[in-house]
């Protein structure tokens, strides 16, 4: 999501959780930027982007020293705190990944980057109001070139607390900021057909397919809908453009172990 955290639904997990890989590359390579750096902010600025590879690797420990000695060089950071917070996390160290997502907020109150790192942390916590709340001033921030993006990570959040209404209202107020945002269409469909509501599934991959360029996971949302409205040809359609197209994606791999009668 930059742009990229009940029971929860497994596509909310999903797709919060990937949402925080997204922004916090967007925001290490955005500190790459300044101008002017002393040697320990250039040093700090290393160990950061070692300690964020390394994470990405799954090497926690190696996170760890990294991302330790980024701080102890520029304390001041606010990506070094964005990116301790999401190791303590994986860590699941909730308390000092929040106290480190504080301090990126003290130190860039008025950065969305910042502001959504925070929300998607929120939300994969089961803090949901608070990180609908730090979703909406992350889209409502004229700074941020992407609010389709807060718009649906604030309707997935919401779904995860199962607020289906107001989930479907911000996955459309996403789409009304940007018509042609996949991701959006994608989770709105998802809703759909958790509420049962195959064939409204089915129009929006339709209506979104009719318009912009298909995307591997919402062709096979289209053979999802369809297969479950019982309507074959369309459900052979969707599945033939998915292996003529994407035939190397995750999706296209799906089609042999999908269920014959999903729930």
């Amino acid at each position: 999501m930059r742009a990229d955290r009940r029971p929860l639904s497994a596509m909310a997990t999903t797709m919060v959780v990937a949402g925080v890989a997204v922004l916090l590359v967007g925001c290490v390579s955005g500190s790459a930027q300044r101008p002017e750096s002393s040697n320990a902010e250039n040093a700090a600025e290393f160990n950061m982007q070692l300690g964020i590879a390394y994470l990405r690797q799954g090497n926690l420990p190696l996170a760890q020293e990294k991302l330790t000695r980024a701080l102890e060089q520029n304390p001041r950071d606010p990506n070094v705190h964005t990116a301790l917070g999401l190791l303590n996390d994986r860590l699941d160290r909730p308390r000092e990944a929040d106290e480190h997502y504080r301090a990126a907020l003290r130190l860039a109150p008025r950065d969305p980057d910042v502001l959504n790192n925070y929300a998607v942390y929120l939300c994969k916590r089961g803090r949901y109001d608070e990180g609908v709340k730090r979703f909406e001033e992350v889209a409502n921030n004229r700074l941020y070139r992407a609010p389709e993006a807060a718009y649906t990570n604030a309707g997935v959040c919401n779904q995860s607390a199962q607020r289906f209404d107001e989930a479907e209202r911000l996955y459309r107020r996403a789409l009304t900021v940007r018509p042609n945002y996949a991701e959006a269409v994608l989770q709105l469909g998802n809703l759909m057909l958790q509420l049962g509501r195959n064939d409204e599934a089915k129009a929006e991959v339709d209506r979104y397919l009719a318009n912009f360029t298909a995307t591997p996971e919402l062709l096979f949302l289209g053979v999802r809908a369809s297969r479950v409205t019982g309507d074959i040809r369309a459900e052979e359609r969707f599945a033939r453009r998915l292996k003529v197209d994407f035939p190397d994606s995750a999706p296209a791999r799906a089609l042999a172990t999908l269920p014959r009668n999903p729930g």
